[in-house]
């Protein structure tokens, strides 16, 4: 595949273990937003030094924003989906549709909105 080739360069990021699976879970925060903490237990598995990196890229990319609350005490950070980022869960979305269709059988997931999905 040519370097250049649009589908070869977002996919160096978005298929990154976890990456799908992080912006799914802002999602499905209040206000599409969580806690690093919040994150990492609800993505059991994933190491701290692994969620840091992938929030970096994530940022980077434009698809989530970090939000440092200064104010509190202790400082509070979270990490929000941006409207790129919104986005590209309708894409996940779409992914989970064709699974359903081809690939899986889970009539619980057909029934709800992945918001709702606390698998």
């Amino acid at each position: 595949m040519q370097e250049g080739c649009t589908v070869n360069r977002t996919v160096k990021y978005i298929a990154k273990k976890w990456t799908l699976l992080i912006l799914l879970e802002l999602y499905k925060g209040e206000g599409h937003r969580r806690r690093f903490s919040e994150l990492g237990r609800c993505l059991g598995g994933i190491t701290p030094k692994v969620l840091s990196a992938r929030l970096k890229e994530l940022d980077c990319e434009g698809l989530i924003e970090k939000r440092v609350d200064e104010s509190s005490s202790p400082v509070r950070t979270e990490y929000a989906l941006t409207e790129s980022g919104q986005e590209i869960v309708d894409i996940i979305k779409d992914i989970k549709r064709w699974a359903l269709k081809w690939k899986i059988t889970n009539i619980e997931c057909e029934c709800k909105d992945c918001s709702e999905c606390v698998l």
